[in-house]
């Protein structure tokens, strides 16, 4: 068994201002996008100049907060949330879903590509290979705020982590998702982004990708009370229409593709 590392999960607070490893890893995502986004406007293909990516990285970041909050409210604690309504505000107390996120980014990128003037899908294919980043770094502020630890295991890395009730050993399960949702899934998309790619293909290995990466994690995090078919976590539910979604959309891709030819 290996020994959690205990980390303080406010990093140091000024008065009642207090700055977390929660934030800071949401503000160190969206400084790695713009860095990079930077650099992707250099190709020839990017839909973006340089002086859009501040607008961009703004209305990206705003759809992650709003849809990550609304969709951890919704999807995850609706039972809470009509106990006590206020509490969908109550950001600073925890509780953000990647499912939310997502369709938060969707609809901000949406609306910024009528607002520009930019076809949706360069928008989004331009910003999917940056988007593991942020997802690795959030996993890793779960490792340090001991939340959404793993099913039980005898495992020698498996962990006991002090917010677990029953102070089980447990599989580390962020730093499992970490790596793969993290660096590997980050390290594949921009590696086969760099090349100009037909409309919709880097969102579809996205959301594929993702979503494969997402429903075989579940089997070691620990599951929420309500299960589907008796088996099926909800992040799992969510994650089937991410893939089937995703793989209609890199056949019709491909179709396109051969068209040009």
């Amino acid at each position: 068994m290996l020994n959690y590392p205990i980390i303080d999960p406010v990093i140091f607070s000024i008065g009642p201002l207090q700055l977390r490893w929660y934030g800071l890893m949401y503000l160190l995502g969206f400084l790695a996008v713009y860095i990079l986004g930077k650099r992707r406007c250099k190709y020839p293909w990017s839909p973006l100049k340089s002086q859009e990516i501040e607008d961009l990285v703004f209305y990206g970041a705003l759809g992650a907060i709003i849809g990550g909050r609304l969709g951890y409210v919704f999807f995850y604690g609706f039972d809470y949330f009509l106990h006590d309504p206020f509490w969908l505000i109550r950001i600073w107390e925890g509780g953000m879903a990647f499912h939310g996120g997502l369709l938060g980014v969707v609809f901000s990128l949406y609306l910024y590509s009528k607002k520009i003037g930019k076809s949706f899908s360069s928008l989004c294919d331009f910003v999917v290979p940056l988007a593991p980043i942020g997802l690795g770094l959030g996993r890793v502020a779960n490792f340090i705020n001991g939340e959404l630890f793993g099913r039980q295991t005898d495992a020698p890395w498996g962990m006991i982590f002090p917010t677990d009730p029953l102070l089980q050993q447990r599989h580390p399960s962020q730093l499992y998702q970490f790596f793969f949702e993290g660096i590997v899934l980050f390290l594949l998309l921009y590696s086969i982004s760099r090349k100009e790619k037909p409309p919709w293909f880097m969102s579809a290995l996205f959301l594929i990708g993702y979503g494969l990466i997402r429903f075989s994690i579940e089997f070691f995090r620990e599951p929420d009370s309500d299960l589907f078919f008796e088996w099926m976590t909800r992040g799992q539910f969510l994650s089937v229409p991410m893939i089937l979604i995703g793989a209609i959309m890199l056949l019709w891709s491909s179709s396109q593709s051969q068209r040009v030819k």
